[in-house]
Protein backbone atom coordinates (compact mmCIF):
# COMPACT_ATOMS: atom_id res chain seq x y z
CA UNK A 1 0.00 0.00 0.00
CA UNK A 2 1.47 3.25 -0.98
CA UNK A 3 0.84 6.51 0.68
CA UNK A 4 0.78 9.59 -1.46
CA UNK A 5 3.07 12.34 -0.35
CA UNK A 6 1.29 15.45 0.76
CA UNK A 7 1.35 18.23 -1.84
CA UNK A 8 4.20 20.61 -1.38
CA UNK A 9 3.31 24.17 -0.58
CA UNK A 10 3.64 26.69 -3.42
CA UNK A 11 7.11 28.19 -3.76
CA UNK A 12 7.49 31.67 -2.47
CA UNK A 13 9.28 33.87 -4.96
CA UNK A 14 12.56 35.18 -3.66
CA UNK A 15 13.21 38.92 -3.58
CA UNK A 16 15.92 38.45 -6.22
CA UNK A 17 13.68 36.55 -8.64
CA UNK A 18 13.11 38.07 -12.09
CA UNK A 19 9.40 37.78 -11.57
CA UNK A 20 9.54 40.03 -8.56
CA UNK A 21 8.01 43.42 -9.17
CA UNK A 22 10.59 46.21 -9.47
CA UNK A 23 10.13 49.49 -7.82
CA UNK A 24 8.95 52.04 -10.30
CA UNK A 25 11.67 54.56 -11.21
CA UNK A 26 10.83 58.19 -11.21
CA UNK A 27 10.41 59.99 -14.54
CA UNK A 28 13.31 62.33 -13.78
CA UNK A 29 15.63 59.38 -13.17
CA UNK A 30 14.69 57.59 -16.41
CA UNK A 31 14.94 60.76 -18.62
CA UNK A 32 18.29 62.33 -18.28
CA UNK A 33 18.24 64.29 -21.53
CA UNK A 34 21.08 64.73 -24.08
CA UNK A 35 24.58 65.28 -22.77
CA UNK A 36 26.80 68.25 -23.36
CA UNK A 37 28.75 66.36 -26.00
CA UNK A 38 25.65 65.81 -28.10
CA UNK A 39 24.61 69.45 -27.78
CA UNK A 40 28.07 70.62 -28.88
CA UNK A 41 27.98 68.21 -31.83
CA UNK A 42 24.50 69.44 -32.74
CA UNK A 43 25.66 73.06 -32.69
CA UNK A 44 28.73 72.30 -34.84
CA UNK A 45 26.70 70.32 -37.36
CA UNK A 46 24.18 73.16 -37.52
CA UNK A 47 27.01 75.49 -38.51
CA UNK A 48 28.28 72.99 -41.07
CA UNK A 49 24.83 72.62 -42.60
CA UNK A 50 24.27 76.38 -42.61
CA UNK A 51 27.54 76.92 -44.45
CA UNK A 52 26.70 74.08 -46.82
CA UNK A 53 23.26 75.48 -47.64
CA UNK A 54 24.76 78.94 -48.23
CA UNK A 55 27.32 77.44 -50.61
CA UNK A 56 24.64 75.43 -52.39
CA UNK A 57 22.52 78.51 -52.97
CA UNK A 58 25.50 80.48 -54.28
CA UNK A 59 26.50 77.64 -56.61
CA UNK A 60 22.92 77.28 -57.83
CA UNK A 61 22.67 80.98 -58.65
CA UNK A 62 26.02 80.90 -60.44
CA UNK A 63 25.02 77.66 -62.23
CA UNK A 64 28.22 76.03 -61.00
CA UNK A 65 26.89 72.49 -60.97
CA UNK A 66 30.19 70.81 -60.11
CA UNK A 67 30.52 72.85 -56.92
CA UNK A 68 26.82 72.32 -56.20
CA UNK A 69 27.06 68.55 -56.56
CA UNK A 70 30.29 68.28 -54.58
CA UNK A 71 28.99 70.39 -51.70
CA UNK A 72 25.70 68.46 -51.62
CA UNK A 73 27.57 65.16 -51.32
CA UNK A 74 29.85 66.51 -48.57
CA UNK A 75 26.97 67.91 -46.50
CA UNK A 76 24.95 64.71 -46.76
CA UNK A 77 28.01 62.61 -45.93
CA UNK A 78 28.75 64.73 -42.85
CA UNK A 79 25.17 64.38 -41.59
CA UNK A 80 25.14 60.61 -42.12
CA UNK A 81 28.55 60.07 -40.50
CA UNK A 82 28.03 62.22 -37.42
CA UNK A 83 24.43 61.21 -36.70
CA UNK A 84 24.89 57.43 -36.91
CA UNK A 85 26.72 55.13 -34.54
CA UNK A 86 28.08 52.67 -37.09
CA UNK A 87 30.46 55.11 -38.80
CA UNK A 88 32.83 55.64 -35.88
CA UNK A 89 36.09 55.52 -37.90
CA UNK A 90 34.73 57.98 -40.45
CA UNK A 91 34.02 60.50 -37.70
CA UNK A 92 37.78 60.96 -37.39
CA UNK A 93 38.68 60.48 -41.05
CA UNK A 94 36.04 62.67 -42.67
CA UNK A 95 37.55 66.11 -41.79
CA UNK A 96 40.92 65.12 -43.21
CA UNK A 97 39.32 63.62 -46.31
CA UNK A 98 37.30 66.78 -46.89
CA UNK A 99 40.37 69.00 -46.65
CA UNK A 100 42.24 66.63 -48.96
CA UNK A 101 39.47 66.79 -51.55
CA UNK A 102 38.99 70.56 -51.33
CA UNK A 103 42.59 71.77 -51.08
CA UNK A 104 44.40 69.09 -53.07
CA UNK A 105 42.25 66.99 -55.39
CA UNK A 106 39.88 69.77 -56.44
CA UNK A 107 42.66 72.32 -56.98
CA UNK A 108 44.72 69.86 -59.01
CA UNK A 109 41.67 68.85 -61.05
CA UNK A 110 40.67 72.45 -61.70
CA UNK A 111 44.24 73.32 -62.71
CA UNK A 112 44.20 70.40 -65.14
CA UNK A 113 40.89 71.64 -66.55
CA UNK A 114 42.24 75.17 -67.07
CA UNK A 115 45.35 73.72 -68.76
CA UNK A 116 43.18 72.51 -71.63
CA UNK A 117 41.53 75.90 -72.22
CA UNK A 118 42.62 79.31 -73.49
CA UNK A 119 41.47 81.00 -70.28
CA UNK A 120 43.28 84.29 -69.79
CA UNK A 121 43.23 87.95 -70.73
CA UNK A 122 40.67 88.47 -73.49
CA UNK A 123 39.24 84.99 -72.92
CA UNK A 124 37.91 85.18 -69.37
CA UNK A 125 34.19 84.50 -69.79
CA UNK A 126 31.49 82.90 -71.85
CA UNK A 127 30.61 83.85 -75.42
CA UNK A 128 27.56 85.78 -74.21
CA UNK A 129 29.75 87.81 -71.86
CA UNK A 130 32.19 88.44 -74.71
CA UNK A 131 29.34 89.69 -76.91
CA UNK A 132 28.12 92.03 -74.19
CA UNK A 133 31.65 93.33 -73.58
CA UNK A 134 32.15 93.95 -77.31
CA UNK A 135 28.86 95.82 -77.63
CA UNK A 136 29.67 97.93 -74.57
CA UNK A 137 33.03 98.95 -76.05
CA UNK A 138 31.25 100.32 -79.11
CA UNK A 139 28.46 102.14 -77.29
CA UNK A 140 27.14 105.51 -78.45
CA UNK A 141 24.13 107.42 -77.20
CA UNK A 142 21.07 107.04 -79.37
CA UNK A 143 20.47 110.37 -81.10
CA UNK A 144 16.70 110.51 -80.46
CA UNK A 145 16.89 108.93 -76.99
CA UNK A 146 14.95 110.93 -74.37
CA UNK A 147 16.46 111.77 -71.01
CA UNK A 148 14.79 109.71 -68.29
CA UNK A 149 14.53 110.75 -64.61
CA UNK A 150 16.63 108.16 -62.82
CA UNK A 151 17.33 106.90 -59.32
CA UNK A 152 20.10 104.57 -58.19
CA UNK A 153 18.89 101.44 -56.40
CA UNK A 154 20.61 99.04 -54.07
CA UNK A 155 19.73 95.53 -52.92
CA UNK A 156 22.46 94.00 -50.82
CA UNK A 157 25.67 94.39 -52.83
CA UNK A 158 23.76 94.77 -56.12
CA UNK A 159 23.17 98.12 -57.80
CA UNK A 160 20.44 98.99 -60.27
CA UNK A 161 18.60 101.84 -61.98
CA UNK A 162 14.97 102.95 -61.79
CA UNK A 163 13.65 105.28 -64.50
CA UNK A 164 10.32 106.97 -65.14
CA UNK A 165 8.93 106.34 -68.64
CA UNK A 166 5.49 107.83 -69.42
CA UNK A 167 4.62 107.74 -65.73
CA UNK A 168 5.64 104.11 -65.25
CA UNK A 169 8.59 103.16 -63.07
CA UNK A 170 10.95 100.64 -64.66
CA UNK A 171 13.80 99.03 -62.71
CA UNK A 172 16.61 96.66 -63.60
CA UNK A 173 20.21 95.63 -63.04
CA UNK A 174 23.15 94.67 -65.21
CA UNK A 175 21.81 91.08 -65.28
CA UNK A 176 18.08 91.86 -65.28
CA UNK A 177 16.62 94.06 -68.08
CA UNK A 178 14.27 96.90 -67.24
CA UNK A 179 10.84 95.85 -66.06
CA UNK A 180 7.82 97.64 -64.66
CA UNK A 181 7.65 97.72 -60.85
CA UNK A 182 4.10 97.86 -59.44
CA UNK A 183 3.65 100.01 -56.36
CA UNK A 184 6.62 102.31 -57.03
CA UNK A 185 6.28 105.99 -56.14
CA UNK A 186 7.60 109.07 -57.92
CA UNK A 187 8.65 112.20 -56.04
CA UNK A 188 8.14 115.86 -56.87
CA UNK A 189 11.43 115.97 -58.75
CA UNK A 190 10.09 113.33 -61.13
CA UNK A 191 12.49 110.60 -60.01
CA UNK A 192 11.48 107.34 -58.29
CA UNK A 193 11.53 107.67 -54.51
CA UNK A 194 10.18 104.27 -53.45
CA UNK A 195 10.72 101.01 -55.34
CA UNK A 196 9.41 97.82 -53.67
CA UNK A 197 12.21 95.37 -52.99
CA UNK A 198 14.91 98.01 -53.39
CA UNK A 199 16.55 100.79 -51.40
CA UNK A 200 16.76 104.14 -53.19
CA UNK A 201 20.19 105.65 -52.61
CA UNK A 202 19.89 109.34 -51.66
CA UNK A 203 21.32 111.86 -54.12
CA UNK A 204 23.62 113.25 -51.43
CA UNK A 205 25.27 109.84 -51.02
CA UNK A 206 25.73 109.52 -54.78
CA UNK A 207 27.41 112.93 -54.94
CA UNK A 208 29.79 112.44 -51.99
CA UNK A 209 30.83 108.80 -52.46
CA UNK A 210 33.55 108.65 -55.13
CA UNK A 211 33.71 104.87 -55.19
CA UNK A 212 29.96 104.64 -55.64
CA UNK A 213 30.12 107.16 -58.48
CA UNK A 214 32.62 104.98 -60.33
CA UNK A 215 30.34 101.93 -59.94
CA UNK A 216 27.33 103.91 -61.17
CA UNK A 217 29.21 105.25 -64.18
CA UNK A 218 30.23 101.72 -65.14
CA UNK A 219 26.73 100.28 -64.66
CA UNK A 220 24.65 99.47 -67.72
CA UNK A 221 21.07 98.23 -67.41
CA UNK A 222 19.77 96.49 -70.57
CA UNK A 223 16.57 97.84 -72.04
CA UNK A 224 15.44 94.33 -73.02
CA UNK A 225 16.70 90.78 -73.37
CA UNK A 226 18.12 91.67 -76.81
CA UNK A 227 21.58 93.27 -76.30
CA UNK A 228 21.18 95.12 -79.61
CA UNK A 229 18.40 97.25 -78.08
CA UNK A 230 20.95 99.10 -75.98
CA UNK A 231 21.11 99.91 -72.28
CA UNK A 232 20.49 102.73 -69.82
CA UNK A 233 23.53 104.67 -68.66
CA UNK A 234 23.92 107.74 -66.46
CA UNK A 235 26.67 110.25 -65.89
CA UNK A 236 25.28 112.21 -62.94
CA UNK A 237 23.14 109.61 -61.14
CA UNK A 238 19.90 111.60 -61.66
CA UNK A 239 19.16 111.22 -65.38
CA UNK A 240 19.73 108.42 -67.85
CA UNK A 241 19.59 107.77 -71.57
CA UNK A 242 19.66 104.82 -73.95
CA UNK A 243 23.04 103.92 -75.38
CA UNK A 244 23.42 101.60 -78.35
CA UNK A 245 26.51 99.95 -79.68
CA UNK A 246 27.85 100.56 -83.17
CA UNK A 247 28.34 96.81 -83.22
CA UNK A 248 25.41 94.51 -84.02
CA UNK A 249 25.33 90.91 -82.83
CA UNK A 250 23.72 88.23 -85.01
CA UNK A 251 23.28 85.12 -82.84
CA UNK A 252 22.13 82.94 -85.75
CA UNK A 253 25.13 83.77 -87.95
CA UNK A 254 27.54 84.06 -84.99
CA UNK A 255 28.80 87.42 -86.28
CA UNK A 256 29.29 90.96 -84.96
CA UNK A 257 29.04 93.72 -87.53
CA UNK A 258 30.56 97.18 -87.13
CA UNK A 259 27.88 99.46 -88.57
CA UNK A 260 30.31 102.37 -89.02
CA UNK A 261 32.83 100.47 -91.18
CA UNK A 262 30.83 97.47 -92.33
CA UNK A 263 33.44 95.05 -90.98
CA UNK A 264 32.04 91.66 -90.03
CA UNK A 265 33.67 89.71 -87.22
CA UNK A 266 32.91 85.98 -87.17
CA UNK A 267 33.22 83.70 -84.15
CA UNK A 268 35.84 80.99 -84.54
CA UNK A 269 36.76 77.83 -82.64
CA UNK A 270 39.53 79.63 -80.72
CA UNK A 271 37.11 81.85 -78.82
CA UNK A 272 37.61 85.06 -80.82
CA UNK A 273 35.74 87.26 -83.27
CA UNK A 274 37.90 87.51 -86.39
CA UNK A 275 37.42 89.61 -89.53
CA UNK A 276 38.51 88.66 -93.04
CA UNK A 277 41.57 90.89 -92.80
CA UNK A 278 42.73 89.02 -89.67
CA UNK A 279 41.79 91.72 -87.16
CA UNK A 280 40.05 90.57 -83.98
CA UNK A 281 37.87 92.13 -81.34
CA UNK A 282 39.51 92.47 -77.91
CA UNK A 283 36.74 90.55 -76.18
CA UNK A 284 36.81 86.78 -76.50
CA UNK A 285 35.69 83.74 -74.53
CA UNK A 286 37.38 80.64 -73.19
CA UNK A 287 37.08 77.34 -75.05
CA UNK A 288 38.67 73.92 -74.89
CA UNK A 289 41.89 73.94 -76.91
CA UNK A 290 43.06 70.40 -76.19
CA UNK A 291 46.83 70.02 -75.88
CA UNK A 292 47.63 73.34 -77.56
CA UNK A 293 49.08 74.84 -74.37
CA UNK A 294 51.38 71.85 -73.87
CA UNK A 295 52.46 71.94 -77.50
CA UNK A 296 53.24 75.68 -77.27
CA UNK A 297 55.73 75.00 -74.50
CA UNK A 298 57.81 72.85 -76.88
CA UNK A 299 57.00 74.23 -80.34
CA UNK A 300 56.87 78.02 -79.93
CA UNK A 301 60.51 79.04 -80.64
CA UNK A 302 60.61 82.14 -78.44
CA UNK A 303 58.72 80.52 -75.58
CA UNK A 304 60.56 77.19 -75.80
CA UNK A 305 64.04 78.76 -75.71
CA UNK A 306 63.12 80.99 -72.78
CA UNK A 307 61.55 78.16 -70.80
CA UNK A 308 64.55 75.93 -71.55
CA UNK A 309 66.86 78.53 -70.01
CA UNK A 310 64.55 78.88 -67.02
CA UNK A 311 64.32 75.10 -66.60
CA UNK A 312 68.09 74.58 -66.65
CA UNK A 313 68.57 77.35 -64.10
CA UNK A 314 65.79 75.85 -61.95
CA UNK A 315 67.62 72.52 -61.73
CA UNK A 316 70.93 74.26 -61.01
CA UNK A 317 69.35 76.47 -58.36
CA UNK A 318 67.53 73.57 -56.68
CA UNK A 319 70.62 71.34 -56.70
CA UNK A 320 73.01 73.98 -55.36
CA UNK A 321 70.39 75.09 -52.82
CA UNK A 322 70.58 71.59 -51.34
CA UNK A 323 74.25 70.63 -51.77
CA UNK A 324 75.92 73.86 -50.62
CA UNK A 325 73.83 74.42 -47.45
CA UNK A 326 74.06 70.73 -46.59
CA UNK A 327 77.83 70.73 -46.97
CA UNK A 328 78.21 73.89 -44.89
CA UNK A 329 75.78 72.66 -42.25
CA UNK A 330 77.55 69.29 -42.03
CA UNK A 331 80.98 70.93 -41.67
CA UNK A 332 79.75 73.21 -38.89
CA UNK A 333 77.97 70.30 -37.21
CA UNK A 334 81.18 68.24 -37.26
CA UNK A 335 83.16 71.14 -35.82
CA UNK A 336 80.77 72.01 -33.03
CA UNK A 337 80.06 68.38 -32.17
CA UNK A 338 83.59 68.15 -30.82
CA UNK A 339 83.54 68.26 -27.03
CA UNK A 340 86.80 70.24 -26.99
CA UNK A 341 85.08 73.34 -28.41
CA UNK A 342 84.30 75.78 -25.63
CA UNK A 343 80.96 77.61 -25.60
CA UNK A 344 79.37 75.25 -28.10
CA UNK A 345 75.80 76.07 -27.06
CA UNK A 346 76.32 79.80 -27.48
CA UNK A 347 78.04 79.38 -30.86
CA UNK A 348 75.34 77.02 -32.10
CA UNK A 349 72.73 79.61 -31.18
CA UNK A 350 74.55 82.24 -33.23
CA UNK A 351 74.69 79.97 -36.27
CA UNK A 352 70.96 79.24 -36.29
CA UNK A 353 69.92 82.91 -36.09
CA UNK A 354 69.40 83.22 -39.90
CA UNK A 355 66.93 80.34 -39.64
CA UNK A 356 64.89 82.25 -37.06
CA UNK A 357 64.67 85.39 -39.21
CA UNK A 358 61.78 85.59 -41.76
CA UNK A 359 62.99 84.55 -45.20
CA UNK A 360 61.25 87.35 -47.09
CA UNK A 361 62.79 89.98 -44.80
CA UNK A 362 66.25 88.49 -45.30
CA UNK A 363 65.75 88.52 -49.08
CA UNK A 364 64.71 92.18 -48.98
CA UNK A 365 67.70 93.11 -46.81
CA UNK A 366 70.12 91.35 -49.14
CA UNK A 367 68.44 93.06 -52.08
CA UNK A 368 69.47 96.39 -50.62
CA UNK A 369 72.92 95.13 -49.67
CA UNK A 370 73.60 93.95 -53.25
CA UNK A 371 72.43 97.24 -54.77
CA UNK A 372 75.12 98.54 -57.13
CA UNK A 373 74.84 102.18 -56.02
CA UNK A 374 74.45 102.16 -52.24
CA UNK A 375 74.73 98.49 -51.20
CA UNK A 376 77.29 97.51 -48.59
CA UNK A 377 78.43 94.46 -50.56
CA UNK A 378 80.32 96.64 -53.02
CA UNK A 379 82.04 98.34 -50.08
CA UNK A 380 83.64 94.99 -49.31
CA UNK A 381 85.14 95.11 -52.81
CA UNK A 382 86.76 98.50 -52.12
CA UNK A 383 83.86 100.48 -53.53
CA UNK A 384 83.84 98.77 -56.94
CA UNK A 385 80.71 99.36 -59.00
CA UNK A 386 79.56 95.75 -59.45
CA UNK A 387 76.09 95.41 -60.95
CA UNK A 388 75.00 92.41 -58.90
CA UNK A 389 71.32 92.67 -59.75
CA UNK A 390 71.69 93.75 -63.38
CA UNK A 391 74.08 91.10 -64.68
CA UNK A 392 72.47 87.66 -65.21
CA UNK A 393 75.35 85.57 -63.86
CA UNK A 394 76.09 87.86 -60.91
CA UNK A 395 72.39 87.91 -60.02
CA UNK A 396 72.31 84.11 -60.05
CA UNK A 397 75.41 83.91 -57.85
CA UNK A 398 73.90 86.44 -55.46
CA UNK A 399 70.60 84.57 -55.11
CA UNK A 400 72.51 81.33 -54.48
CA UNK A 401 74.42 83.10 -51.71
CA UNK A 402 71.23 84.47 -50.19
CA UNK A 403 69.62 81.03 -50.20
CA UNK A 404 72.78 79.54 -48.68
CA UNK A 405 72.58 82.04 -45.84
CA UNK A 406 68.93 81.27 -45.24
CA UNK A 407 69.04 77.46 -45.34
CA UNK A 408 72.38 76.28 -43.90
CA UNK A 409 71.13 76.60 -40.26
CA UNK A 410 68.44 74.01 -41.04
CA UNK A 411 71.01 71.49 -42.21
CA UNK A 412 73.27 72.44 -39.32
CA UNK A 413 70.52 71.44 -36.88
CA UNK A 414 69.64 68.27 -38.79
CA UNK A 415 73.26 67.12 -39.09
CA UNK A 416 73.95 67.92 -35.44
CA UNK A 417 71.08 65.69 -34.40
CA UNK A 418 72.23 62.92 -36.77
CA UNK A 419 75.81 63.07 -35.46
CA UNK A 420 74.70 62.92 -31.85
CA UNK A 421 72.61 59.83 -32.66
CA UNK A 422 75.55 57.89 -34.15
CA UNK A 423 76.50 54.70 -32.27
CA UNK A 424 79.68 55.52 -30.40
CA UNK A 425 80.69 51.85 -30.07
CA UNK A 426 80.94 51.62 -33.86
CA UNK A 427 83.27 54.61 -34.02
CA UNK A 428 85.37 53.26 -31.15
CA UNK A 429 85.64 49.87 -32.83
CA UNK A 430 86.75 51.54 -36.06
CA UNK A 431 89.33 53.57 -34.16
CA UNK A 432 90.69 50.44 -32.50
CA UNK A 433 90.94 48.76 -35.90
CA UNK A 434 93.15 51.64 -37.04
CA UNK A 435 90.69 53.74 -39.01
CA UNK A 436 91.69 57.40 -38.94
CA UNK A 437 89.33 60.38 -38.76
CA UNK A 438 89.17 60.71 -42.55
CA UNK A 439 88.36 57.04 -43.01
CA UNK A 440 85.72 57.16 -40.25
CA UNK A 441 84.18 60.22 -41.87
CA UNK A 442 84.08 58.64 -45.31
CA UNK A 443 83.05 55.10 -44.42
CA UNK A 444 80.95 55.45 -41.28
CA UNK A 445 79.85 58.96 -40.43
CA UNK A 446 78.76 60.18 -43.88
CA UNK A 447 76.79 57.01 -44.81
CA UNK A 448 74.97 56.97 -41.47
CA UNK A 449 74.24 60.70 -41.65
CA UNK A 450 72.91 60.29 -45.20
CA UNK A 451 70.62 57.49 -44.07
CA UNK A 452 69.03 59.87 -41.58
CA UNK A 453 69.00 62.97 -43.77
CA UNK A 454 68.35 61.61 -47.29
CA UNK A 455 64.53 61.96 -47.08
CA UNK A 456 65.01 65.52 -45.82
CA UNK A 457 67.38 66.30 -48.69
CA UNK A 458 64.82 65.02 -51.21
CA UNK A 459 62.03 67.11 -49.71
CA UNK A 460 64.41 70.10 -49.59
CA UNK A 461 65.12 69.66 -53.30
CA UNK A 462 61.38 69.74 -54.02
CA UNK A 463 61.05 72.84 -51.83
CA UNK A 464 63.97 74.61 -53.54
CA UNK A 465 62.52 73.68 -56.93
CA UNK A 466 59.49 75.79 -55.97
CA UNK A 467 61.17 78.37 -53.73
CA UNK A 468 59.18 81.34 -54.95
CA UNK A 469 59.81 83.60 -51.94
CA UNK A 470 63.56 84.08 -52.32
CA UNK A 471 63.42 84.53 -56.10
CA UNK A 472 60.58 87.03 -56.04
CA UNK A 473 61.60 89.06 -53.00
CA UNK A 474 65.31 89.26 -53.83
CA UNK A 475 65.22 90.40 -57.45
CA UNK A 476 61.73 89.65 -58.81
CA UNK A 477 63.32 87.13 -61.15
CA UNK A 478 65.43 89.79 -62.89
CA UNK A 479 67.27 90.88 -64.88
CA UNK A 480 64.86 90.41 -67.76
CA UNK A 481 65.63 88.05 -70.63
CA UNK A 482 65.76 89.94 -73.97
CA UNK A 483 63.09 88.81 -76.41
CA UNK A 484 61.18 86.74 -73.86
CA UNK A 485 57.46 86.49 -74.74
CA UNK A 486 56.57 87.13 -71.10
CA UNK A 487 58.16 89.18 -68.32
CA UNK A 488 60.70 86.45 -67.49
CA UNK A 489 64.15 87.07 -66.04
CA UNK A 490 67.50 85.35 -65.66
CA UNK A 491 66.91 84.31 -62.04
CA UNK A 492 63.33 83.16 -62.61
CA UNK A 493 62.69 79.54 -61.76
CA UNK A 494 59.73 77.62 -63.11
CA UNK A 495 57.39 78.54 -60.26
CA UNK A 496 58.10 82.26 -60.63
CA UNK A 497 57.80 81.90 -64.41
CA UNK A 498 54.34 80.44 -63.90
CA UNK A 499 53.54 83.44 -61.70
CA UNK A 500 54.64 85.85 -64.44
CA UNK A 501 52.78 83.99 -67.19
CA UNK A 502 49.59 83.99 -65.12
CA UNK A 503 49.72 87.81 -65.16
CA UNK A 504 49.27 88.20 -61.40
CA UNK A 505 52.12 90.71 -61.26
CA UNK A 506 50.62 92.73 -64.12
CA UNK A 507 50.34 92.46 -67.87
CA UNK A 508 48.48 89.95 -70.00
CA UNK A 509 47.44 86.74 -68.28
CA UNK A 510 47.55 83.27 -69.82
CA UNK A 511 46.10 80.98 -67.18
CA UNK A 512 45.84 78.06 -69.57
CA UNK A 513 49.57 78.08 -70.35
CA UNK A 514 50.45 78.67 -66.69
CA UNK A 515 48.29 75.69 -65.65
CA UNK A 516 49.88 73.45 -68.28
CA UNK A 517 53.33 74.43 -67.06
CA UNK A 518 52.25 73.77 -63.46
CA UNK A 519 51.24 70.22 -64.36
CA UNK A 520 54.61 69.61 -66.01
CA UNK A 521 56.45 70.95 -62.97
CA UNK A 522 54.37 68.69 -60.72
CA UNK A 523 55.21 65.68 -62.89
CA UNK A 524 58.95 66.50 -62.92
CA UNK A 525 59.22 67.08 -59.17
CA UNK A 526 57.09 64.04 -58.39
CA UNK A 527 59.12 61.82 -60.71
CA UNK A 528 62.47 62.98 -59.36
CA UNK A 529 61.28 62.56 -55.77
CA UNK A 530 59.98 59.06 -56.43
CA UNK A 531 63.25 57.98 -58.05
CA UNK A 532 65.32 59.58 -55.30
CA UNK A 533 63.32 57.90 -52.54
CA UNK A 534 63.86 54.52 -54.19
CA UNK A 535 67.59 55.15 -54.44
CA UNK A 536 67.83 56.07 -50.76
CA UNK A 537 66.95 52.49 -49.85
CA UNK A 538 70.49 51.51 -50.85
CA UNK A 539 71.84 53.64 -48.02
CA UNK A 540 70.08 51.40 -45.51
CA UNK A 541 72.72 48.74 -46.18
CA UNK A 542 75.10 50.80 -44.04
CA UNK A 543 72.89 50.41 -40.96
Amino acid sequence: MTVDAPPSPPATPSPSSSAAPRPRESHARRWRGPGWGFLVKLALMALVNAFGVMTLLSAFRAESWIVFGGMLVLVLAADVVYFTRRALPLKYLLPGLVFLLVFQVFIFGYTAYIAFTNYGTGHAGTQQQAVEAALIQGERRVEDSPTYPLSVLQRGDQLGFAIVDDGDVLAGTAEEPLGEVPGAKVGQAGTPTEVPGWTVIPKATVITDAELQAQIAALRVPVSDDPNDGSIRTRDGSTGAVYESTLVWDAAAQTITDTTTGTVYTANDSGSFVAEDGSTLPAGWYVNVGFDNFLRIFTDPALASTLLSVTVWTFVFATLSVLLPFALGLILALIYNDARIKGRRFLRTLYILPYAFPAFMSALLFRGMFNAEFGVINDLFFGAHINWLGDPWLARAAVIWVNLWLTYPYYFLVCTGALQALPQDTLEAASIDGAGRTRQLRSIILPLVLVATAPLLISSFAFSFNNFTVIYMFNNGGPSIPGAPYALGATDILISAIYDISGVSGGAADYGLASALSILVFAVVGGISAIAFRQTRKLEEFQ
